[in-house]
């Protein structure tokens, strides 16, 4: 069955994953979602003090080589056994998840625009636009509640790298988008646009799919 990739790019606490789980929610099996954030590279014989003191906002912070590959194996039919991060440890752990093609796959990153061989894979490329003092605030509310950090990291980690990798790779980033949605899944106008363009495609898929099914 063909196909389709939709990317999801933006801003930290942009709202991209409200989008992609409002999208999930809408096509079940039919739609999988893989972030870009679980291709960190890992860290091996790194302390964990010599991990929290990398830049994880920089391109060269992730497995793009290995993303690419599960990539071109979605798109071939093939499931992939998709890292684990462990984001309290700033490490890869030592599990992955099976992850089966599905007519509708949705690619979720901050960087995911920024690679123009990312980019030759994706049908649509959504930008998730939100002003950046409600991105920062949101971040702040994630890493302490749910990753384990201190209000004082976060605060660092936002000044020292993922503001001016943001300014440098993240925003300029944009111009790459097909379109740009403000606020993510919070829009429920554009959610709705996107919901109808993906039906679109999941029934024609699902009419081919079963024409080729009828003709072997």
């Amino acid at each position: 069955m063909k196909c389709m990739m939709i990317g999801v790019a933006g801003g930290t606490g942009s709202g991209k994953t409200t989008l992609t789980t409002r999208l999930k929610e809408c096509f079940g099996d039919n739609l999988c979602v893989i972030s870009y954030d679980s291709y960190y590279l890992p860290h091996t014989g790194m302390s964990y003090e010599e991990r929290c003191a990398l830049n994880y906002d920089h391109p060269s912070a992730f497995d793009t080589e290995l993303f690419l590959q599960h990539l071109e194996a979605l798109k071939n039919g093939e499931s992939i056994a998709c890292p684990v991060y462990d984001f309290k440890e700033h490490d890869r752990s030592n599990e992955t998840v099976l992850i089966s093609p599905a007519p509708i796959v949705v690619l979720e990153g901050i960087l995911l625009l920024t690679d123009p061989r990312i980019r030759a894979y994706l049908d649509a490329k959504i930008f998730v636009d939100t002003d950046a003092d409600v991105r920062v605030l949101r971040r702040v509310v994630r890493d302490v509640n749910k990753r384990g950090r201190t209000m004082e990291s976060v605060i660092a980690q936002y000044l020292t790298t993922v503001k001016p990798m943001h300014e440098q790779f993240v925003e300029p980033s944009k111009r790459y988008a097909d379109v740009i949605v403000p606020e993510g899944g919070k829009n429920a106008v554009a959610l709705d646009l996107l919901v109808r363009r993906l039906e679109h495609h999941l029934t024609q898929a699902l009419q081919e799919q079963e024409e080729a099914d009828k003709a072997q």
